[in-house]
């Protein structure tokens, strides 16, 4: 079983635009659903996470699978 509950294929997109889909997927998600966001470009290991911390969702890592990286997010509770 996964460890996630919904994935986004961003493979061969250069950042934001993995940043930008899972901003659009994750605000349509309930709280602490878990997203994996399969990039193949290494500058989402810097911008997934930062988006995270900006947003207020929590950036569970990332794992290598062969020349994709699958970046683990849970949806953070909305601001007020």
């Amino acid at each position: 079983m996964a460890d996630w509950d919904i994935e986004i294929d961003c493979e061969g997109l250069l950042c934001p635009l993995p940043v930008l889909r899972a901003r659009k997927r994750l605000l349509a998600l309930a709280h602490g659903t878990v997203v994996c966001v399969r990039a193949t470009d290494a500058m989402a290991l810097v911008d997934l996470p930062h988006f995270c911390g900006q947003a207020g969702h929590d950036y569970l890592g990332a794992k290598e699978d062969g020349s994709v990286t699958r970046h683990l997010i849970r949806r953070g509770a909305d601001r007020k």
